[in-house]
Parts: structure tokens; sequence; C-alpha cells
């Protein structure tokens, strides 16, 4: 066996190792939790169990190739192999030839989900086509020399679990390879993809595996570690031709950067990243690839009109007034993350810029934006005076301020400029699309028809105006609901689940848990346990009957092949379950000051945490065993201050780190300090 060539070993090396020097964060608690996370154990992976073989030729010893622990021969037509590497993995194959012939050849399939393994074809990145068979095969041509063979860099494959290794022969002619091995291209800057600086546990009590919360948590941060990648493995546009794919194209101003999907788009879409970042946040506070994302899209701004771009490079789309939109809220949430005034104030021209583009399309008479880039996240009817893209407007205006507000003078009056914006806004957009009638908000100013995203945003946004008009929203939400998840009807027999992380959070904000729960465990149930789906990662979307072609007659020409199942917009779960179920939220950046309102939802215990600058933000609850009583630990750093919201149904005495506090009421709120506190309520 011939060792690797050192311009080979060179070349998996440069694939994994960035320049860029990354702070060492620290690690969240081990536990029982860390037996849930899904995130390999070495950047180097085997195969974890033999899928199947071919009826025809002989394969033999392919048990083999589990874990590396032998050669295994594939001899005669038709033979091959389809190894499973039981998560959702991405990089680069490697292999060693042991024995072979001179005419002998090898064709390798790749595909995320088990419908689509088989030796003619891999599933589709390329492009989407009615065939399922666009990316065809990556050939390792005869003849084939004994030694040492990797996958050229240009064809890395993003995202799969499942390979079929295939011989191309026509007649005797075999092959024995051994170490079949994937070199993980994601995460480039990081070694151990399991150092998580956050977690979380509970158990469900309702789901059919009690696990389930907190499985769907660590698919959420897995499947956002798979679109963390280094900066040359963009998709190439123009795409390649039929029967290839290529991952070599330049993805923004540096890397490495958050994308869409591990194996496809792979180009930086800032609507996405409204789901995604915040569960990157949660889970390993790796905020370096939100930073060049944002700075990808501010660096491509319009000099003159200030237009920020749909998605980043290869790709460059314009013309998506919403995804524009969602660069500056992406802006606000890095900044509330990281505490990097720095970089804000390093893109706040462009910024501002920003804004005003947005500011030059409201009808001064209405008070409406008129949406006219009608680019979007895939919905149907977004243009005009639209409900979903007045919804985010009102995001921006209202995180413009606060951003304004936190670099201080001489940006004050800017933050009194948008703030009264966003007043106005909210009157206007409850005047022209609220129907008393739905109890929704319709799309836009001609229809009778309530979409899920803007009523989603309209509740999260605090665009309603009382707490009766929130619940009825949150209501006809649910009437929504299909088996597998809310169907979107600006999205017709189609579930989504990026605005369904959305509108999870929504019902959470109402305290509406039992519903939010029921709607995560249809949801997010269903992609992480079918048989379709990688279960690991999260599906980027399916139709209302399960199967996976989304988006089949919007934009994906019938190929179900074509759906990405590693995208980091159906991560909501992750977050929210931090951010509700644990109750524990930052409300000023870096955590300086923090909020505590722990969901109950009908569990008995939930505990996790996350790290930011500052240091370690943890919570531990649990509730009494008939006693009626909830103890809740939190610790958090020193130097920052809290607030601790009685949760609903828990009127009764109150103690705070051993100082009484009396009666207190459901809803009522109590200064925490900083530190490890213990909390203690006891039901009247």
């Amino acid at each position: 066996m011939k060792e690797t060539p050192s311009s080979e070993r060179q070349t998996m090396l440069s694939f994994r190792i960035l320049t860029l020097a990354v702070p060492a964060l620290a690690l969240a608690p081990a536990g029982p939790w860390d037996s849930f996370n899904f995130a390999p154990t070495s950047k180097t992976v085997s195969p974890a169990a033999i899928h199947s073989i071919s009826s025809q030729g002989m394969v033999t010893n392919t048990q083999l190739l589990v874990n590396n622990s032998g050669s295994a021969t594939l001899s005669g037509k038709g033979a091959w192999v389809a190894l499973d590497y039981g998560v959702e993995v991405g990089g680069l194959i490697s292999f060693n030839i042991l024995n072979t012939s001179h005419s002998t050849s090898l064709s390798l399939s790749f595909t995320e989900s088990p419908s689509f393994i088989r030796p003619t074809a891999s599933d589709d990145s390329s492009f989407p086509d009615a065939s399922t068979t666009y990316d065809g095969v990556l050939r390792v041509p005869a003849p084939l020399a004994p030694g040492f063979w990797i996958q050229p860099v240009s064809a890395l494959r993003g995202g799969f679990r499942f390979l079929t290794i295939v011989l191309n022969a026509d007649g005797d002619e075999e092959v024995t390879i051994a170490n079949v091995s994937c070199a993980i291209s994601f995460m480039p800057h990081v070694d151990d993809l399991r150092a998580y600086s956050g977690y979380f546990y509970a158990t469900d009590p309702v789901f059919s595996d009690p696990s389930f919360l907190t499985k769907v948590w660590y698919a959420g941060a897995y499947t956002v570690q798979t679109n963390t990648v280094a900066l040359n493995t963009g998709r190439e546009v123009p795409f390649a031709p039929r029967g290839s794919w290529a991952n070599n194209a330049t993805l923004g101003i540096a890397g490495p950067i958050i994308v869409d999907g591990a194996k496809r788009d792979r180009a930086v879409w800032p609507g996405d990243m409204g789901i995604a970042v915040p569960t990157q946040f949660v889970s390993t506070n790796d905020l370096l690839p939100t930073r060049n994302a944002l700075s990808t899209m501010f660096a491509a701004i319009n000099p003159i009109t200030g237009a920020l771009p749909e998605s980043g490079p290869p790709l460059n789309q314009m013309g998506s007034d919403t995804y524009h939109m969602w660069t500056l809220i992406g802006t606000y949430n890095y900044f509330l993350f990281s505490g990097d005034t720095p970089w804000l104030e390093s893109v706040w021209a462009n910024y501002t810029k920003a804004v005003t583009f947005l500011e030059n399309k409201v009808n001064i008479t209405t008070g409406l934006i008129d949406i006219t880039g009608l680019r979007d996240w895939a919905r149907l009817g977004g243009g005009g005076y639209n409900a979903e893209g007045n919804a985010i407007y009102y995001k921006v205006l209202t995180t413009a301020t606060s951003l304004a507000t936190s670099l201080s003078h001489p940006n004050l009056s800017l933050a009194t400029h948008w703030s009264t914006a966003a007043q106005t806004l909210k009157t206007a957009f409850n005047a022209e699309f609220y129907l008393p009638s739905r109890g929704m908000y319709r799309d836009n100013t001609s229809t009778t028809l309530c979409p899920q995203d803007a009523n989603s945003f309209a509740v999260l946004f605090n665009l309603t105006t009382s707490e009766d008009m929130a619940g009825r929203v949150s209501e006809g939400l649910e009437a929504n609901w299909g088996e597998v998840g809310p169907v979107a009807p600006e999205l017709p027999g189609t579930v989504s689940p990026f605005i369904s992380g959305f509108e999870l959070q929504a019902h959470f904000e109402l305290g509406n848990d039992a519903r939010a729960l029921e709607l995560l465990r249809r949801t997010w149930g269903y992609m992480l346990y079918t048989n379709l789906s990688v279960q690991s990662t999260l599906l980027e979307g399916y139709t209302a009957n399960g199967s996976l072609s989304y988006r089949s007659t919007d934009g994906y020409n019938h190929d179900p092949a074509y759906t990405s199942h590693s995208h980091g917009w159906s991560s909501g779960p992750t977050s929210a379950l931090t951010f509700y179920i644990l109750g524990l939220q930052i409300t000023a950046p870096q955590g300086t000051t923090w909020a505590l309102a722990p969901h109950l939802s009908g569990l008995e215990r939930a505990e996790g945490g996350f790290e930011t600058g500052l240091g370690w933000f943890g919570v531990k609850w649990s509730v009494g065993d008939g006693t009626g009583s909830l103890e809740v630990q939190v610790t958090t750093p020193e130097k920052t201050s809290g607030v601790f919201k009685i949760p609903s149904g828990f009127d009764g005495s109150l103690e705070v780190g051993g100082v009484d506090f009396g009666d207190v009421e459901s809803g009522q709120e109590v200064d925490v300090p900083g530190g490890s506190v213990v909390i203690v309520l006891r039901s009247s």
C-alpha cells in the first residue's frame, strides 16, 4: 500500500485549515446530552454501515469497509456497494486501491436521502431536472493505479450520507479497495466538531421518542455546522454541465462563511440567516462565519441606490427587497450576540444607506412600503403593498433604532427618526391588512388570503395591538396545519420549515406553549424521523403529504432529488428551545442584560445554556412532584443583570437567592442579579 503523496496530503489540509485566527470558546458542561450530538468525533470519517450491495457481479468482504477495518473486492459487470456514513457528512472521498486490472474504472454516486441510492446517478445539486439525474456520477477513470486516490477538490460533495462505489467492467475484472474515508470540509476553522459552547436537555412526555426535543436541538446545531464552509467551496455559476458538479467558487470576501445548505446552493442567503444565526449562537457561538457573510453583503451594496444583493457570490442575485431587509436584521442579530462594535461602525455608512433605500419605497400617504424587488423565500404573490414585506420592514426599523441607540451620538437622531417611522408603519399595517372577520392579516390590500409568513411575523415582531388580536392570529395559523406540518397558503401544497420556525416562535411568544410544541412535533418530528430524510440534519422543505417534491412546480422542475436535506433555515427549534423552553434570552449586546422566562410546556424539567464573550449563561429548572413548586438555577456572568418573569399558572410565593419576595402573580417580573442564583416559586 502506497503512502499518501505529500502533495495530496497538502491538498486535503488546505481544505481544512484557514489562516484566520479564531478565539477559543469555552465548552458546555459534559452530560447525557452529549450522546445526542450528531457531529462526528473526527474530521476524517469512515462508513458506519453497509446500506446495500448489487445483485449483479460479486462484492465480497464489504463489511470490512465499515470503520475501515479491512478491504473489499468488487468483481464483474454491475458490481457496486452503497456505504452509509450514518449522518450527513460532506467533503472529499479518498480510498486505497489495492488490486486492479488495467482497463477497470470506478464511478461514485452520492445522496443525502436513501431514496436516491443508485449506481447510475447522484442526487442533484448543480441544477434541478425532472430526470433527477442531472449531477450524474463522479468517474474514477481507467487505468486505476494501485495506491491512494482522492476526490478532486473541484468535485467536493458538500452534503451526503450515502456513497455508492460502482465497478465499471465488461467482464470478470475486479478491484480491491480499502480505507474509504471522507475528509470533512465544513467547519474548516474548527478541529473538534463536537466542541459546542451551548447545550440543551429535556425529556418529551408526549412524543414517541422521549429524547425528541434534545435530538432536534442537536440536529439544528449540526445542520448549521454543515452549512459553515471554506471560502472557495461554493457551487460554480454558471452551473456545471449535465453529468457533473463543481464546488470551487469563491463565496465572499473572507472565510469561513455561512451558506444556505450543505449540498446546495452553497451561497450566502441573508433570509436563511434569520433562523440559522440564532441557532449558531446558542450552540457553538461561532459567529465569525456570520460576520464574513454580512460583510460580503455590505461589500456588494449598490453605491448609488443603496440596494443590497439577495444572495452572495457566485450567484450575486439582486432584486429582493425582503432579503435586503434580512441583511439589516442580521446585522442586529450579529451585534446583539457578539457586541462587535468596531465591525458595526465599519459597516454603518452602508447600513444607513441600505435603510434609506427602503425608506424611499414608502408611500407617504399610506405609510406602507411598496415591495418592488419581488424575489423572496419562494412564496408566491409578494409584490406591492404586501403584509410580509411590511412586517419585515417594521422589524428593520425597530432593530435599526436599537443599533443607532447603541452607537449613541451622533446617531440618536436616527434612532428617533426610525422609531417614529416604525410606529407609523404599525398603525398603517393594522389598518390595511388586518381582517377582523378572519382574525388574521391578509397578504395584500386586494386579497383575503392570509399567509403564514406575515401572520407569524406580526405576532413575533409585535405588530399586533392587543393580546386578543395576537391570540386570534395564533389560532388562525393552526388552521393551516396538516398531518406533517403547516401548509403555507402563500406557497400551496408546501410545508416550509423556514417560515414554520418563525411560527413556532410566535406561538411561544404568546405563551401558547401546547400549540408550539404540537407544531414542533408534527413538523420537525416528521423531518427528523421519516425514512426519506438524512435523519441527522434538517430538510429544506417538503410537500403537504410529506414527499420530497418541494417546490416541484415553483422553481425545482419536478426534481425531488434537488431538495436539500441540510438547510440552516430549518433549524428554528434549536434557538426556540433555548429562548423559550429554557426561557433564557439576552436583551443587550453579549448579554449585559438578559431575560429569564421559562415556558414549562408540560415538561418536568429542562436544562441548558450558551456562551457569549462575557461568559456562561445557563439554566436548570424542575417542577416539584405534586408540590406545585418550581426551582430555577440560573448562572450568568457576575456583572450582568436580568429580569425573571413568573411563568404562567404560578401564582404564589417567590424566593430569589435566599431573599423572600413574598407573593407574586403569573406574568410579574422581578430583577435578578448576575452570578449563580437559585429561584424558588411555590404555588399558593
